[in-house]
């Protein structure tokens, strides 16, 4: 989402309303970010589906960023 965005009603609203409920708004240093829990049947497809719906609220992402403990919880394929 931009920088300089303010973490608004009307934006939650929108953005739980895409499909993002499953996701934790907040802004640090005037960038509002969501954190996701989302399940799916590979990472790349959580965060083409997170993507998506962001954007079905009219925002833009501007960067994914993986967390190091989600990498660590993720199964390995056999």
């Amino acid at each position: 989402m931009a920088r300089g965005t303010e973490l608004t009603d009307e934006l939650a609203e929108a953005i739980y309303g895409s499909g993002c409920d499953d996701g934790s708004l907040f802004c640090s240093c005037g960038v509002v970010q969501i954190g996701f829990d989302r399940e799916a049947e590979s990472l790349e497809d959580a965060i083409r589906s997170a993507i998506a719906d962001v954007q079905k609220a009219g925002c833009t992402v501007a960067e994914v960023t993986l967390e190091g403990d989600v990498l660590a919880a993720l199964p390995e394929r056999t």
